[in-house]
């Protein structure tokens, strides 16, 4: 990060806007902390009208120092506009004992200090029961705040000290310190599988394989400040990570080039022989690469190929090389010719249906990259330059596709989009869009959500842009609640066709608590679009206010930078435009319109 960019943060501020992407990925992958401090203080006037706000709050049983600066920065090269509040020094028990805490986000911060008795003994037995005691008072405030407040809570795991571990003379005492201070922090990342409104973070694990000191004991001793700028850049990227997965700010594509980045060498000179791949070093650097892309293939990221370069021969590598872990059908779509990769991105974000700034991107030539960041400034970039040994640091340090929760619809996704394909090349021939439908044989399933499908409702809602009515992005906790709610309606939508189970690809929550129900949100994932799905549900919601006892139906439309293709909905489906110019009403009073007549509707019951 240079003064040119503490310039470009200066403007932004000025202008009310996001820095510019390439100042933002700077931001993003910055490991400075003196300058993220400083850009962080740039930026706590910024009031961006381009993107997408969130609320803070931070609470610390310490000093929390540079904290907030450092959060501040990590959040807007994440592209969104933080509000970060901070809880007064000495005031954490009793703000989570008693404060609403309004914030989205409420970060946690814990230092080792909290869980130990201020005078303690080298009696292992009598520390062990102070800080099993401890952390069952900070359970039990932990969940009474969880009953006062909606946002999400994210806390951290917590590095013992040396200054306590080494304190205890005996090798099997201090074995006996280190294992109980693992059983706290194992405790503390339990709490994620207790409640899904709270994520703990790894931070030991973090600092592990942190080039920084955690702490610096002036410091602590003089302010109360037990950790280090450097440790809290590292516990900032933590929660930026967890934030922007909650934002729906998660990529779903990786496109990989493949010549000394899936691979070493350029396999057009050397042929798919001579490549280096496996074995040892380098070999086994790109041979990890591909074990991790098909590690986050096989949890829902989509695979896209961009290579320049001769398809026979690349076919030729793909296929017939003995180390090779992704053949050719692991990638979603091949682009392999001569053409510049900034196009083949756009053309391969088109079969998919999706944009391009779900895409990420690994390269390890500077001018591609480059030209991709000119021409594609929203798509992520990930060098594949250098030393093939950090390959595999470089494409997930940055946590590019983090999501709350994975759900089996994630799983399923690269083949989900492989089939768009199949379903081009079946368009063919049609005399009409009704004939190719119909032949689809399409089956849409609407069913209360239930315990099995809050996560997916509550992704869909933090992921879906393009048909979002609304933005409000209810998460799983808020899910929850209104699904076991009689005077809310959560639902999920299904589809399937002759070419396969799309799973969930749609939610819609509803206030019917009086006579007029209220459609919050309805979310519908682009690659399903087109074929009629959107008026199959509200064919569905109008009959079953009907059969509810409403009298009318209320639904919104709030446009957003990407929600366009959805702004007609509510007219197309034969409400009329009221109120304020985003309501749309439906009398129940009035004849239905007629259903899709390619569509299948079935509807399970929550009995």
């Amino acid at each position: 990060m240079s003064d040119n960019t503490l310039d470009e943060l200066r403007t932004a501020v000025a202008e009310r806007r996001l820095p510019a992407p390439a100042v933002r990925r700077a931001l993003a992958g910055s490991a400075e902390a003196a300058l993220m401090r400083k850009a962080g203080r740039l930026l706590a006037g910024l009031e961006a009208e381009n993107a997408p706000a969130v609320s803070v709050a931070v609470h610390a049983t310490f000093t929390a120092g540079s904290f907030e600066p450092l959060l501040r920065a990590a959040l807007v090269g994440a592209g969104l506009a933080p509000a970060i509040e901070h809880g007064e020094y000495g005031t954490f028990d009793l703000t989570l004992a008693t404060a609403a805490l309004t914030a989205d986000v409420v970060t946690l911060l814990l230092d080792a200090a909290y869980f130990l008795p201020r005078d303690w003994s080298a009696d292992l037995e009598t520390l062990e029961k102070h800080v099993e005691a401890r952390l069952a008072e900070f359970r039990g405030l932990l969940a009474g705040a969880r009953e006062r407040t909606s946002a999400l809570l994210v806390l951290h795991t917590v590095p013992l000290t040396s200054e306590v571990r080494d304190a205890f003379i005996s090798v099997r005492a201090r074995a006996g310190v280190a294992r109980l201070w693992c059983e706290l922090n194992a405790s503390l990342l339990r709490l994620v599988e207790e409640d899904p409104q709270v994520v703990t973070v790894d931070l030991v694990g973090a600092l592990a394989e942190a080039p920084v000191p955690v702490r610096d004991a002036r410091l602590h001793r003089y302010g109360d400040m037990p950790y280090t700028d450097g440790a809290l850049l590292v516990l900032a990227g933590q929660v930026r990570r967890v934030v922007q997965a909650k934002r729906g700010l998660s990529r779903k594509v990786l496109a990989l080039d493949l010549d000394n980045t899936l691979w070493g060498g350029v396999v057009g000179e050397v042929g798919a022989q001579g490549v280096q791949l496996g074995g040892l070093y380098p070999g086994n650097c790109y041979l990890e690469l591909q074990r991790t892309a098909r590690r986050l293939r096989d949890q829902g990221v989509i695979l896209v190929l961009a290579s320049k370069n001769d398809p026979q021969v690349v076919e030729e590598a793909l296929t017939g090389h003995p180390e090779v872990l992704l053949r050719p059908d692991a990638f979603s779509v091949s682009a392999v010719n001569w053409s510049a990769k900034a196009g083949n991105l756009r053309d391969a974000a088109r079969s998919l249906g999706l944009s391009t700034d779900a895409f990420v991107f690994m390269d390890d030539s500077d001018f591609e990259r480059g030209h991709v960041a000119g021409e594609l400034p929203e798509v992520a970039l990930v060098p594949a330059n250098g030393d093939p040994a950090y390959l595999v640091g470089a494409l997930l340090r940055d946590g590019w596709f983090d999501v709350m929760a994975l759900t089996e619809t994630d799983r399923r996704r690269p083949e989900l989009y492989r089939t768009r394909a199949l379903r081009s090349d079946f368009a063919t021939g049609f005399g009409s869009s009704e004939e190719y439908l119909a032949e689809l044989g399409i089956g849409v399933e609407i069913a209360p959500a239930t315990g099995f499908t809050v996560a997916r409702l509550a992704q869909l809602a933090a992921r879906t842009n393009q048909f979002n009515l609304t933005g409000i992005r209810f998460d799983e906790a808020e899910t929850a609640a209104m699904s076991a709610d009689p005077g809310h309606l959560v639902a999920s939508i299904a589809v399937a066709d002759r070419f396969g189970d799309d799973g969930i690809v749609g939610a819609v929550w509803v206030d019917r608590r009086a006579g007029a129900w209220k459609v919050l949100n309805l979310v519908l994932s682009c690659r399903v679009l087109g074929r009629g799905v959107e008026l199959a549900i509200a064919g569905w919601l109008l009959r079953t206010a009907r059969d509810g006892g409403a009298g009318t139906v209320e639904g919104r439309f709030t446009r957003s930078p990407k929600n366009g293709v959805a702004a007609d909905f509510w007219t197309r489906a034969g409400f009329t435009q009221a109120g304020d110019g985003e309501v749309f009403a439906f009398d129940l009073s009035d004849a239905f319109p007629d259903l899709p007549e390619w569509i299948t509707l079935r509807e399970r019951s929550d009995d």
